[in-house]
């Protein structure tokens, strides 16, 4: 592992895809590309906010729930969870899939996310591109990959196994990183592209881990997002971070600053009004407030594609002159 160098590029090849598709979606949702569909903008469901989200049933387009916080038999958590399911489309995102590690996929572990998928039906199931422990032993957190023809290859196969077992496709997300690895040979978004071409999974972009990464290793976040496939994108994170001077640390307990959603404006540009989710896990403040910033990428999505529109009348009407 070594502080950040210029990593090299090469041509990647595409590889098997499945034929699964996702599973029937929320009745209040519409269709997009994939199979996938649109949700809106929502919030992360957190224990500090489902006092509000029961009495209150706010005007919300969705929920994500954290896999692990429902793998349980039985619980306020599931009953809150059945309920909030009953009225919103939900998004289940884990945790510890550690798709990257060298031990062998934890198979109990996909037993219960799939008996949970089963209960709740969610819209889709996301986990991270990363590691997060070898040798049994877990390091709650998740972990960067080296960016190399050989990780991709067993990341690829672990996650065709996953999908395999869960009858359905997820998506995986990129990662915040504090470090590089010498043994690196791509940039981290051909790394991200190839492990979704050859696996046939699906990416949850987080803008926010763009940003903080971009700013760690000194790279252009927007060569990153037009280094991402744009078919295999379906989903947008959003969070707030921390600023320690020469780095920032991904902690989803800030609001979001400007630089971040002048990018996320970036991201809708190139890969249009994807579902898109505001995480806030520590520091979370009252829901009405984590509910503004949904509303506010809500606009975001509004004003881009009124610009769409501004500038394809505007060469309609140049091709008319001419």
């Amino acid at each position: 592992m070594h502080g950040q160098g210029r990593q090299g590029r090469r041509e990647l090849s595409s590889g098997w895809a499945p034929g699964l598709r996702p599973a029937p979606a929320h009745p209040k949702t519409a269709s997009v590309s994939a199979g996938f569909p649109r949700l809106g903008c929502g919030i992360g469901l957190r224990r500090e906010h489902y006092g509000y989200v029961l009495e209150h049933w706010p005007a919300l387009d969705w929920f994500e729930v954290i896999s692990e916080n429902f793998l349980v038999p039985g619980g306020r958590p599931l009953n809150v969870l059945d309920r909030v399911r009953e009225r919103y489309p939900i998004v289940m995102h884990g945790v510890s899939l550690s798709i990257g590690s060298s031990d062998p996929l934890n198979r109990d572990y996909l037993r219960r996310l799939k008996a949970l998928a089963e209960r709740s039906r969610p819209a889709w199931i996301s986990d991270h591109l990363c590691w997060t422990g070898v040798g049994g032993k877990n390091a709650h957190d998740l972990l960067p990959l080296p960016y190399t023809e050989e990780t991709i290859e067993h990341v690829a196969r672990r996650v065709r196994e996953v999908q395999d077992f869960l009858e359905r496709p997820i998506l995986l997300e990129n990662v915040s990183s504090y470090l590089t690895y010498q043994a690196s040979r791509l940039s981290e978004w051909e790394h991200l592209a190839a492990v979704a071409e050859r696996s046939g999974c699906y990416i949850l972009l987080d803008v926010n881990n763009i940003y903080v990464s971009a700013f760690n290793h000194r790279f252009d976040p927007l060569e990153y997002l037009r280094g991402v496939p744009a078919d295999r994108v379906v989903q947008f994170h959003l969070a707030g971070h921390t600023d320690k001077g020469n780095h920032l640390l991904d902690t989803h307990d800030h609001p979001i600053i400007d630089p971040v959603w002048s990018l996320y404006a970036e991201a809708v540009r190139r890969f249009g009004p994807l579902t898109t989710l505001i995480e806030r896990d520590d520091h979370i403040p009252e829901f009405p407030e984590v509910a503004a910033e949904a509303a506010r990428a809500r606009a975001i999505q509004l004003e881009v594609d009124a610009e769409s529109h501004r500038d394809a009348g505007n060469l309609l009407a140049a091709d008319q002159r001419a």
